[in-house]
């Protein structure tokens, strides 16, 4: 097993469930220490009435998502995925970009599938077009989206239209980079699934050796996997959701605004900033719509879509992700084109009227 592989597989161990469990235990006491000081100052009412409605409005759209994941994973094979696709050139590229719109996937669940695509022979460049449009291109996106900016439809357009764009460049440019399979991980063709933390490894249909048929498992039985793949996955985002909302409930709360409205009046250095802040906070792209809509009168729309477009694409989760299905100079260079790339399309928006 190579080392990348491995450390996927250790994602889980009790080791990384005790650091997580001591920083919910340190946050938690942190909350409990600070809201009796202050509890009826305006600060405060601020940051918990944020954060409240920020956690509250974003749920109910990880939820489908998670759902909505599962019920791919458990119902649709990868074989079925892949047949759907052209076998190469730019239509298999930009017909795989809009793969999302028929299964919704966020980040966290687009990278097993795209792996185990690409094990089975699906076109590289094909591959990365689903894994960085996928977790945008989707309907839950677009209408978690629509919501948090009150349905202002130009922006939820917006944020597909580049996300497909630079999805679609980013993956002609890494297929040219890299042809064939000098991209893969070594030996991703034999790799077998990574195991998902639901610990339900049971596939669409095997081959039984006593009855020498292949057997299907039933409806229920595959229904109770995909509700536990979305279970694993709803709870393995959700504590990224409660991190995000908080930073942003603080930044509205107890952050100076004129120094945000400083920060804003460099709409460049605005970019940059909530660019770094989409690659740290990594959240779910069912959520992230609502942090950024936070950030409304603090930063400027552009900064704010950098933002919505960064985080499904690249951040710190995905970062040690895609170690189990690219090289790491591919690591690199995917992570260097869709910053710059993100940032390219954010800086347009400064250009065009209204988003200056």
């Amino acid at each position: 097993m190579s080392h990348a592989t491995s450390t996927m597989s250790h994602a889980g161990t009790p080791t990384g469930g005790t650091f997580r469990a001591v920083a919910a235990v340190i946050f938690i006491f942190a909350g409990l220490l600070v809201l009796p000081v202050g509890a009826a100052s305006g600060p405060y009412r601020t940051l918990s009435i944020m954060f409240t409605s920020i956690v509250l409005e974003a749920l109910p759209f990880m939820l489908l998502g998670a759902l909505v994941g599962g019920l791919i994973e458990a119902f649709v094979s990868r074989e079925r995925m892949a047949s759907l696709l052209p076998k190469r050139g730019l239509t298999a590229i930009c017909v795989a970009a809009g793969l999302g719109i028929v299964f919704p996937v966020c980040e966290c669940a687009v990278v097993p599938v795209v792996r185990r695509l690409l094990s089975k022979g699906l076109p590289f460049g094909a591959g990365i077009a689903y894994l960085l449009a996928g977790p945008i291109v989707n309907p839950i996106v677009a209408a978690s989206t629509a919501l948090a900016y009150g349905f202002e439809w130009k922006i939820m357009a917006m944020r597909l239209g580049l996300g497909y764009a630079v999805a679609v460049t980013a993956a002609l440019v890494l297929n040219r980079l890299f042809p064939g399979k000098s991209a893969l991980h070594d030996g991703l063709e034999h790799i077998a699934p990574q195991p998902c933390s639901c610990g339900c490894e049971a596939p669409l249909q095997h081959f039984s050796q006593v009855t020498n048929a292949v057997v299907r498992p039933s409806f229920a039985s595959r229904l109770g996997q995909a509700l536990r793949h979305g279970t694993a996955d709803f709870l393995g985002v959700a504590q990224y959701l409660i991190v995000g909302a908080f930073v942003a409930a603080v930044a509205q709360a107890f952050v100076d605004r004129s120094l945000l409205l400083g920060l804003a009046s460099l709409p460049a250095l605005s970019i940059l900033a909530m660019t770094a802040l989409a690659v740290a906070l990594n959240l779910c792209s069912e959520s992230d719509a609502f942090i950024a809509a936070s950030f409304s009168g603090l930063m400027p729309p552009a900064a704010q879509m950098a933002f919505m477009l960064t985080g499904p694409m690249f951040d710190l989760k995905l970062l040690l992700m895609y170690q189990a299905v690219f090289r790491k100079r591919v690591i690199a260079v995917l992570a260097g084109l869709v910053l710059l790339l993100t940032v390219s399309a954010s800086m347009s928006l400064l250009v065009l009227e209204g988003w200056s």
